[in-house]
């Protein structure tokens, strides 16, 4: 049986930062992957 697409996306698991593994807060679908903590720090 299919699963409509609105039940796909409310089952995804929440997104997770890169580099330090905290959840981000946005959409699961979008393609970001570093938090807003890590996006403002410069790599050393």
């Amino acid at each position: 049986m299919l699963t409509s697409i609105v039940d796909f996306f409310k089952n995804l698991p929440p997104k997770q930062c890169t580099k330090c593994g905290e959840n981000i807060e946005e959409q699961h679908e979008c393609y970001g992957n570093h938090c807003d903590h890590c996006i403002g720090q410069q790599e050393l």
